[in-house]
């Protein structure tokens, strides 16, 4: 995607963890770090779990953070899946899921939605995914998807009532906002949904 977009979205979320005041950060579906390494400078951050199931792109962030030579918070980085989180996973202060809902199976996100509002619970979930509607914008014909990992992408419609259904459930508030501009037609290139459970939503 366009670095513009990427250096919005980054910032955008950036921005929410910061603001939510997080020490104990899971960023799942990690995979080379643009913004873990980001998150490892935030001076309030204490831990910073990152899953990912492509090795290879592990190993790259681990030579990145290596590069860097960083004394931040805690770090684990984990080899994988965020739908079968280990015990120790649970309870932290924020999990993130950017622009990765959309490469799990449709059939497996009932999987993803138990994995991560039941069983890990953070106290507040961030998602990113694109914006179906904004794709002619960026040159994507209607029959394909942005990026050929993807398995699918929901228009803003599909994605608020996603997580309208998803915060009822599991006993969180949400709200929904756009990132990448707004279209007064076809609002941003992508959009983010802010989770908080019910005894820290404000």
């Amino acid at each position: 995607m366009t670095t513009w977009l990427h250096e919005e979205r980054l910032c955008a979320v950036q921005a929410m963890v910061r603001d939510s005041g997080a020490r104990r950060v899971l960023d799942l579906g990690c995979g080379e770090g643009d913004l873990f390494l980001r998150l490892a400078t935030e001076p309030h951050v204490a831990e910073l779990v990152g899953l990912d199931i492509c090795a290879a792109s592990l190993d790259r962030l681990r030579r990145r953070l290596a590069a860097c030579e960083m004394r931040g918070p805690r770090i684990d980085l984990r080899h994988a899946s965020m739908t079968e989180p280990s015990a120790d996973l649970a309870g932290f202060d924020c999990a993130l899921l950017v622009e990765t809902i959309e490469h799990v199976d449709p059939g497996h996100l009932s999987r993803l939605e138990h994995a991560l509002f039941r069983r890990m619970q953070p106290a507040t979930v961030v998602i990113t995914t694109p914006n179906a509607e904004f794709n002619p914008l960026l040159g994507v014909p209607t029959h394909r998807f942005r990026h050929p990992g993807h398995r699918f992408e929901w228009d803003r419609a599909r994605f608020r009532a996603w997580c309208a259904r998803a915060a009822a459930t599991a006993g969180y508030s949400v709200a929904v906002q756009d990132i990448g501009g707004c279209h007064p037609d076809l609002g941003g290139a992508s959009q983010m949904a802010v989770f908080r459970c019910g005894k820290n939503a404000a």
